[in-house]
Formats: C-alpha cells, structure tokens, sequence
C-alpha cells in the first residue's frame, strides 16, 4: 500500500484517481448487454435458456426450481449454518422493522382531506450470483426488507452450478427469507427476463441484488423500464484511525474488503504515522495465511493507501469528501465524530465493529452506495420497496377560497387549461 501525507495535493491527486476508476465505462460491454437485453425482449424464454448454455456450459435441470426442492435444501442443510443465518434474519428484521414507513391522513376544518398511502411493490426480482460468488447474506439483506415493507412476490434469479444444480447455500437462504420463485438463470439475461417478463418469468416492478459487470450493466439500461436499487460499483471500505487503534485490527479489516475484487478500495486515514506503518506490516503478515492473497495483494497496490493527516477533523473532512460504502472509526470516543459523518453508506464505530459484522449479522442493510454516491444515495431499507400516493379531496367552498390564487399562477405559466378547469366549476 501506498502512504501518502495529506497536504492538499497527494491525497487529491490519490482520490482524483480512484474516482476515474469509478467512472469508467466499458463500451463493448454495454454493446454485448444491449443486444442480449433486446434478445431477451424479442425471444423471452428461448432467449434467456440459449444465454444460459452459451455462457454456463449446459442447461439446468430445471428452470424454476420446484418448491420442494428448497424445502429439502433447508432441510438438509448443516444445522450449524440454519442456526447462524435465523440468527442473523432476526437482526436484521429487527432493525429492519423499525423503518416502517406509516401513511397520514389530514383532514382540515374546512372539509379538504389531504393524505398519503404508503404500501409495498407488487413483485421484486432479486438478482443472487452464483458459483463462487454465491452469498446467502445478499438474500437476507434484499429479502427481508422486501418482505417487511409488503412486497406480495420475492422471484429470484441465480445462475446454475456448472453440473447444472442449484447453489443449496442460496436455496437455504431463499427458503429461511420467503423466497417465493427461484429461477434458474443468470447473467444481463437473467435481468432482462425480471425486467419485460417472458412466458416463464414475471415482470417484476424493481430489480435489486448484487452482479458482475454485465449484470450492472443491465440494471443500468433498464432503469426507467424497471426500477432498481442501485448502481454499485467495486466496494469500498475507508478507516479513520489515531494512536488508540489496533493495527491488527486495522490491517483485517482493511483486507476484508479488499478480497472483493481486484478493484476493491481500501483506505485509512489516521492521525499516527506510527499506525500507518505498523498497519502496512500488519497487512504483509496477515495476508500470507488469507485464501485470496493474490487478490488482496493487486486490490492494495492499484487502489489502496494509507493518508496521513494531522488532525481527527481532516480525518473527518477526508472521509466526507470520500463518501466510502463502509467507515470504520477506530478512534477515542467514536461517537463524539458521528455527527459530523455526512457522507458514508454504513459506518462502523468503535474497535470491535469490525466491517463483516455489517456484511452478515448486526442487522443494518449491507446493500450500500458505491463510488462516492453516498453523498446522495441510501442504503437499501424498507423504503426502497414500497411506493407513496398521495390524495385530495376539496368541498366547493375550499376550492372557491384557492381559486383565484391558482388561476393566476396557471395563466402566469401561460396553461389557460389548468385555469379554465378551475373556473368552470363556478361558472
């Protein structure tokens, strides 16, 4: 990792960089995604199962995956596993439940009736990945939210394993979650069948769930035909540190993200270059016993550093130009700075939050804004799957009382039919 002094123009240049890396797009991928999402449109099913032999080697024993079959999944499943992924579904139901988001009504003295209904999508399609990107966790934590909010029907997608089965870790997680259809198929297919329906597959009102770059890709061009949750980029982890951290500590969790993916970024900013450099040496030891060192290794060096900066309010300032999807605080009294934290997904503090903790168990959502977008984004919640309408009804006497007002703002903007169908109503 590289160790750069805040001064006003390393550290820029270094973010300047990784912002670049965030904003690149592949042209010829968007061209492959744009002919398999017009294929899919055209062609429905045929569509999606030619992409499947194409791209995963054979066609999978079945397309939907028969309810039994999830049943036996959880059934069979190590007990151990069942125990550890109910114990985190009530954690993050549990905090999840908390954002639910009540309609209002307001009724007036003079008989006008304002309000709003809130209440859950009709039907999500949740993207899962799988082979060895295949993560139980994201099912939760798309899930269960979905579920809370109202949604009436969760229709998963996940590619087969090469002998054309199921991931049964997914089905576990499928069949704990209320999963309602699981469907063999993955890929930018696999999103648009979610996103126009075909003869097997319901159209689906939002798309949510994590993918590789294709399956991004996707998401991207549909919205607006669907919704999405996001548009995430590779992840990101940024930790704020002073003397009291644990470089040990520190250095773990820097590479817990950095495993992710070759363009995974990892980021401390501390007060101590004592810190920094015990953290770097921290890193090179711990890394020689993880399974995905190579990984780790290349993740590090093209977009990892250590900041130095003089103060824990440029560490602050730092992190907020940032807007990292995950932020460790491994500072004295980490609450006194949450305050000032604007602009981060998640935020972890105190020196046994550890990151992963996020990832699987504590409860809040681990599907966060990637790239900076936490400046303007959210996490995935409730909210995110459920729509508001709002309603009026007006007695003639209030309408009397606001006519004036709204026929001189619409011929204001010059829409003499806005203001004529207020004034034929006294006419």
């Amino acid at each position: 990792m590289r160790k750069i002094f805040a001064n006003g123009t390393d550290e820029t240049a270094f973010l300047e960089e990784l912002g670049r890396r965030a904003g690149e797009t592949n042209k010829k991928v968007t061209e492959t995604v744009s002919a398999i999402i017009e294929d899919v449109r055209e062609n429905g099913d045929s569509a999606v199962k030619n992409y499947t032999l194409k791209f995963d080697g054979n066609l999978p024993e079945y397309y939907e995956v028969p309810r039994e079959v999830i049943n036996d999944a959880l059934t069979e499943a190590d007990p151990e596993f069942v125990s550890a992924l109910l114990n985190a579904q009530e954690n993050i139901a549990d905090f999840h439940n908390r954002q639910k988001e009540q309609g209002f009504i307001n009724p007036k003295e003079n008989g006008v009736i304002l309000g709003q209904r809130v209440r859950g999508l009709t039907r999500v399609g949740l993207y899962v990945p799988g082979g060895t990107a295949a993560y139980p966790s994201s099912v939760l934590m798309n899930a269960i939210p979905a579920k809370i909010a109202g949604v009436k029907e969760i229709v998963m997608v996940t590619p087969p394993l090469k002998d054309g089965t199921p991931n049964k870790d997914i089905l576990v997680a499928a069949a704990i979650c209320g999963v309602d259809r699981v469907f063999m198929s993955g890929g930018a297919q696999a999103i648009a069948a979610l996103a126009y329906g075909t003869e097997e597959i319901p159209k689906c009102d939002k798309i949510v769930g994590p993918g590789n770059i294709y399956v991004a890709t996707a998401k991207k061009l549909l919205y607006g035909v669907v919704d999405i949750d996001m548009i995430a980029g590779p992840s990101e982890i940024l930790v704020i540190a002073d003397e009291t951290a644990n470089p040990k500590f520190a250095a773990a969790d820097l590479m817990s993200q950095a495993e992710h993916d070759i363009l995974a970024s990892a980021i401390m900013v501390t007060t101590s270059e004592k810190l920094a450099d015990e953290t770097i040496a921290e890193i090179n030891r711990q890394k020689e016993y993880l399974s995905r060192k190579d990984i780790i290794e290349k993740s590090l060096n093209d977009y990892g550093a250590v900041i130095i900066a003089d103060s824990r309010e440029k560490c602050v300032e730092l992190a907020n130009k940032i807007a990292p999807e995950h932020l460790e605080v491994l500072m004295e009294n980490p609450m006194e700075l949450l305050g000032s934290l604007d602009n981060a997904g998640s935020i972890f503090l105190g020196h046994y939050a550890s990151e992963p903790l996020g990832d699987y168990y504590a409860g809040p959502n681990h599907v966060l804004p990637t790239s900076g977008t936490a400046r303007f984004f959210s996490p995935l919640g409730v909210a995110s799957f459920t729509k508001r309408t709002s309603y009026t009804y007006y007695t003639r006497e209030a309408l009397e009382e606001a006519k004036d007002d709204i026929v001189l703002i619409a011929e204001k903007e010059g829409l003499t039919a806005h203001a004529n169908a207020i004034k034929v109503r006294f006419e």
